[in-house]
């Protein structure tokens, strides 16, 4: 280790470091100096983030069973106003000529939540979420019904006071008592106005933020009816009201899209741990009691939706409550659920038969709240939850419920689906990790790593071309006719997999459609890269009979599913090769169809002509054209007929696919229930049987 010398740093100031150059923050003034320390940053979440304070506060009076109902209006001028029915905050003397109402506002922690006194559970902890308000707030005014009067105490700038009637502001700490009120009536209102040279430019509060969060809210106290009111804009909205007597099985209901694989899961369960807290000045140790409710359901789909609560705080980073959560289910889902799948079976040899976090939560919907005195959050925002203690009481809650519930606690039929629905997740999970390592691979492989059959092209980019081929016959006359400068020539010389019926390892597997992936050089699936395709168009060349068509489908299955950006970007084409050709004269005639040709040949006999002196050839297939005519009819851009492949195609020629694997497959079983289901549809009197 280098040992520190005399000499000068570089780049050291010349300002002096000594006694005065402490600073000491007083009051609100910290928060204004660095707000990202109390509501997360000067943007968008920190500006609502000042909302949800005062939601909070009202919320906690909720649940604590003092309140019924929450008011928030937001006001053309910019000010927001939240108000209850609770208990009011305390108009004590509480220092001085200071009431406690004054120093909620004006003094960091400072408030009801220290301890069990006031709040056995709370979402405000540390004093500081009205305070902070005030301190962000270019003006409020909080007024408070209680003792049969309300009462109002202003702050202008931060300091407390009152406006008078012209507006003029006069600072003091006495309240004033606006008006006489029922004896009985209590709650608080409280308005403000933000700081917007504090915040970034441009910024507002938006009407769908706060509906969501007031939506939220219900459902962590059943019953509790939050009423949202804007009378901003020319046309003020009507006012939503919102009320949830099902508390988070309802929230579940609402976050579910999709069919649902489970019913509504609902699980409770209770907990307690040891923790030194201060107590009159010494480190004391106490028994805490955590509550944990969860309720789940699984639907179909693959994102998963876990929103956790601490009292009644939303706690968008987790923390120690969903990390007990998420180990729970995992180890639940591994030991119950899915011990003796048969589905697994061949997994199970090789030890990767365990289901993972990420399978479990496949299309899970969930709600996770835990109850708990003086909860340790990171940080003011109280985004996630630091109590070490709580993820063990969690694991236990959700380890015995959910056992309780796929050991015969819920119904069969859902119990089942739910094992079937993480049995394919692991699969799938298994051979998604293997062809990954390809698709990344293909995506960036050289020319020179390209398949041994490609006859590759000098140069790539938009106007470059792979012809896809049928066989080594088609091939050959490809490579001889095609132009090496822009086009490529892939030949495919086994089957192509059905990949509308197939699991992406089968896909993956198979050498035809490896070639086509490895040859494009974008990836496939979720990788595909468009922007890395080493050709502007990809036409496919088949036969004009029903191999060749049969072929064809199963091509365009493959890029549907796997590559669709292709498609999407119309860049797939099909080759339009002749059916049928004849000499007239110098000249030749190509007919595409059976149809086509009728129609030619009776255009070719209006005059002399006779029908049987055309000697029209079929083709039997591309390989038994030679150079000139393959050229002509399927690669010279000035003669040949291509057909853009859309998406509406390339769907029905999955539906095509599936339909020729039936007919033409070896599962004899499945064609004779095919002909059985349709043998209705045969007229039997021109059978010659």
């Amino acid at each position: 280790m280098a040992r520190p010398t005399s000499s000068t740093p570089r780049n050291r100031t010349t300002d002096t470091y000594d006694e005065k150059s402490i600073q000491l923050l007083k009051g609100l003034d910290a928060v204004r100096k660095r707000p990202g320390m109390y509501i997360g940053g000067t943007g968008p979440e920190g500006l609502h983030h000042l909302v949800w304070e005062l939601i909070d506060n009202a919320v906690d009076e909720a649940a604590a069973g003092f309140a019924n109902f929450i008011e928030v209006t937001l006001y053309r001028d910019g000010s927001v106003e939240v108000a209850d029915n609770g208990r009011g905050i305390p108009i004590g003397r509480k220092d001085g000529n200071r009431t406690a109402l004054e120093v909620v506002f004006t003094e960091l922690h400072a408030g009801g939540k220290f301890g069990t006194g006031a709040y056995s559970s709370s979402g405000g902890l540390h004093g500081v979420g009205a305070s902070v308000v005030n301190a962000l707030a270019a003006k409020l005014v909080v007024e408070v019904d209680k003792d049969g009067h309300t009462h109002r105490l202003s702050f202008n700038e931060r300091l407390p006071g009152r406006f008078d009637a012209k507006g003029t502001f006069k600072p003091g700490s006495t309240l004033e008592k606006v008006k006489k009120i029922p004896p009985k009536r209590s709650g608080t209102r409280v308005r403000f106005w933000p700081d917007l040279d504090v915040f970034d430019p441009g910024l507002s509060i938006t009407y769908e933020h706060v509906r969501d969060h007031c939506a939220q809210v219900c459902f962590l106290v059943p019953g509790l009816k939050v009423r949202l009111v804007d009378k901003r804009g020319a046309t003020p909205r009507e006012p939503e009201e919102f009320v949830a007597k099902g508390g988070l099985a309802d929230l579940v209901e609402m976050h579910s899209i999709g069919e649902p694989v489970t019913e509504i899961v609902t699980l409770h369960g209770t907990g307690t741990f040891e923790e030194k807290v201060p107590v009159e000045g010494k480190m004391t140790l106490i028994e805490r009691t955590c509550t944990v409710d969860v309720a789940m359901r699984w639907v179909k789909g693959f994102d998963a939706s876990v929103t956790s609560f601490v009292n009644t705080i939303p706690t968008p980073e987790g923390g120690t409550h969903v990390a007990g959560f998420d180990r729970a289910m995992t180890k639940v889902t591994n030991d119950a659920l899915l011990a003796g799948t048969k589905k697994l079976a061949k997994l199970a040899k090789s030890g990767k038969d365990r289901a993972e976090k990420a399978d479990v939560q496949e299309g899970l919907v969930a709600a996770v709240k835990v109850t708990l005195p003086e909860p340790q959050f990171k940080g003011q925002t109280k985004q996630e939850l630091g109590t070490p203690p709580v993820q063990s009481i969690v694991y236990e809650v959700v380890r015995d419920g959910f056992t309780n519930w796929v050991e015969g606690g819920g119904r069969k039929t859902h119990i089942a689906a739910l094992r079937e629905k993480v049995a394919q997740a692991v699969l799938t999970r298994v051979s998604t990790k293997a062809s990954l390592e390809l698709r990344r691979k293909a995506a960036n492989l050289a020319s020179g790593s390209m398949p041994d059959k490609l006859a590759d092209c000098r140069r790539h980019g938009p106007e470059a071309e792979l012809l896809v081929v049928e066989g080594d016959s088609a091939a050959g006359p490809a490579k001889a006719g095609r132009n090496a400068e822009y086009m490529a020539v892939l030949p495919l010389r086994g089957k192509v997999v059905n990949a509308g019926k197939s699991t992406l390892k089968q896909v993956i597997d198979n050498a035809e459609a490896q070639a086509l992936f490895t040859a494009i050089g974008a990836g496939s699936g979720r990788d595909f890269d468009l922007d890395q395709a080493r050709y502007g168009r990809v036409i496919i060349l088949c036969d004009a009979d029903v191999d060749g068509s049969h072929i064809r489908c199963l091509l365009l299955t493959l890029i549907y599913h796997y590559m669709r950006p292709l498609l999407e970007d119309g860049r797939v084409f099909a080759a339009q090769p002749p059916l049928y050709t004849v000499k007239v004269g110098d000249e030749v005639v190509h007919a595409f169809s059976d149809e086509h040709k009728e129609q030619l040949t009776a255009e070719l006999t209006k005059g002399n002509r006779k029908a049987e002196n055309l000697q029209w050839v079929r083709f039997k297939g591309l390989g038994e054209m030679d150079v000139e005519e393959l050229a002509v009819t399927c690669l010279d851009p000035g003669t040949r007929i291509l057909r853009r492949i859309t998406m509406d195609d390339a769907a029905a020629a999955a539906d095509a696919a599936d339909l020729f694997e039936t007919l033409m497959g070896s599962d004899v079983a499945r064609r004779r229930q095919y002909l059985l289901d349709h043998s209705d549809l045969v007229d039997r009197d021109v059978l010659d049987v």
